[in-house]
């Protein structure tokens, strides 16, 4: 009886795993990947964003550390 189960049970798990990697396989073909254009397009816009949300980080960082050291020396 033990091992008609775990025979069962690896059928099942095996089933189970190809079933979902030709379900992974299926929604990649649904994909539609950007062309060349779009890609550099939308790389740059995330760098320059980076860019921009940096330098206000930093700004708030060197305000902040600049108005601690004046109420500290104060």
């Amino acid at each position: 009886m033990a091992e008609n189960v775990s025979v069962s049970k690896f059928a099942n798990t095996r089933k189970n795993f190809t079933k979902f990697y030709r379900e992974i396989i299926g929604e990649l073909k649904k994909v539609i990947w950007p062309n060349k254009v779009q890609l550099i397009n939308h790389t740059m816009t995330v760098l320059l964003s980076c860019l921009v949300v940096g330098a206000i980080i930093w700004s708030v960082d060197y305000g902040l550390a600049w108005l601690v050291k004046f109420i500290i020396n104060r």
